[in-house]
């Protein structure tokens, strides 16, 4: 998907491999991540509620803990859905294995969700500033968890997930760095590829888990 005047408003997989392509002959360590593992997946998931829970789950926990959580949650519910998860209530979510917060978090946006309060379709359709200040007043929503849902969700381009660690431990190994870069020094390197920065997260994140035995291609 375009948007006016002909730049990229959503990544599709030719829009990915469009973005590797600039973005490895701009940049030696990255054309060296696509040589040793080639484009990586474009790791899509559809925008609304289901989308936001899986984020929550996975903050501060290891994804492979993340996805069997989510599954639970899927054969408890049938499917990931606002009424089922409000139906079930903060303690209900908690004895299938979520901390309090996250019940909470899960509980609230999926009231919200079934109020009216918070419209998922509007925030896709709103410019990016305006939806990201709408998600980030929700609760257990921070900058990184928008912004993974900005880039995997919705699929917007040039998004950097602020504070994500394997992106702190992929840039590292790949710049050469003697320590684990900072937010800041983070934000400084990946300001060199935009409007690929979403592009250039993926391929960091195939190095990743290249490195660790973990790299799926076609995931």
């Amino acid at each position: 998907m375009r948007a006016q005047g002909g730049s990229v408003r959503a990544l599709t997989t030719v829009a990915l491999r469009q973005g590797v392509r600039v973005l490895c002959a701009r940049d030696h360590d990255l054309g060296g991540i696509r040589r040793r593992v080639g484009v990586p997946p474009l790791w899509a998931r559809r925008p609304g509620f289901p989308s936001l829970v899986r984020i929550i789950l996975e903050q501060q926990v290891s994804l492979a803990a993340a996805r069997t959580m989510y599954r639970r949650l899927l054969a408890r519910f049938g499917g990931m859905s606002p009424e089922a998860v409000h139906a079930a209530g903060e303690a209900g979510l908690r004895d299938l294995g979520l901390t309090r917060q996250k019940a909470r978090y899960c509980w609230e946006i999926a009231a919200r969700v079934l109020d009216g309060r918070l419209d998922l379709s509007a925030v896709a359709a709103l410019p990016d500033r305006e939806g990201r200040a709408m998600l980030l007043s929700l609760p257990g929503l921070g900058p990184w968890s928008v912004d993974i849902y900005y880039l995997m969700a919705l699929r917007r381009p040039d998004v950097w997930p602020e504070g994500d660690l394997a992106l702190a431990s992929a840039l590292k190994d790949v710049k050469g760095l003697r320590k684990l870069p900072s937010r800041e020094d983070q934000g400084r390197i990946a300001a060199r590829w935009s409007p690929w920065r979403s592009v250039a997260a993926r391929l960091l994140w195939a190095h990743y888990l290249h490195a660790r035995g973990q790299y799926e291609p076609t995931a």
